[in-house]
C-alpha cells in the first residue's frame, strides 16, 4: 500500500510538472506519468492476487476446521447467538 501511495504521489508530481513544462518537456513528463501509472496497475494487480490467495487459504482452513469439528462450531455459534441476543435485549 505504501508503494502504491508513493507511485500515486509521483504521478501527481509529474502531472504538476506537466503543467509547467514546455512541449518537449510535456512529452517526457507524459511518458513518465504513463510509466508510473502502468507500474501502479501492475503492483495493484499483484496486491489483488495476494489478497485473493490469502482469502482462499483462510476459507479453506475454515472449511477444514468446520468439517473436522462440527459440534464445537455449532456450540460456539449458539453461545455467540445467546450472548448477542442477551446484549441486544438489555438495551
Amino acid at each position: 500500500m505504501n508503494d502504491f501511495k508513493g507511485i500515486v504521489g509521483s504521478a501527481d508530481a509529474l502531472l504538476t510538472d506537466m503543467g509547467k513544462a514546455t512541449t518537449e518537456g510535456l512529452a517526457d513528463a507524459r511518458s513518465a506519468a504513463g510509466d508510473a501509472l502502468c507500474d501502479a496497475r501492475t503492483r495493484l494487480g499483484d496486491a489483488r492476487d495476494s489478497v485473493t490467495r490469502q482469502a482462499r487459504q483462510s476459507a479453506d482452513a475454515t472449511d477444514h476446521f468446520v468439517r473436522e469439528h462440527p459440534w464445537q462450531v455449532l456450540a460456539g455459534a449458539a453461545v455467540l447467538g445467546f450472548v448477542t441476543g442477551f446484549m441486544l435485549n438489555r438495551r
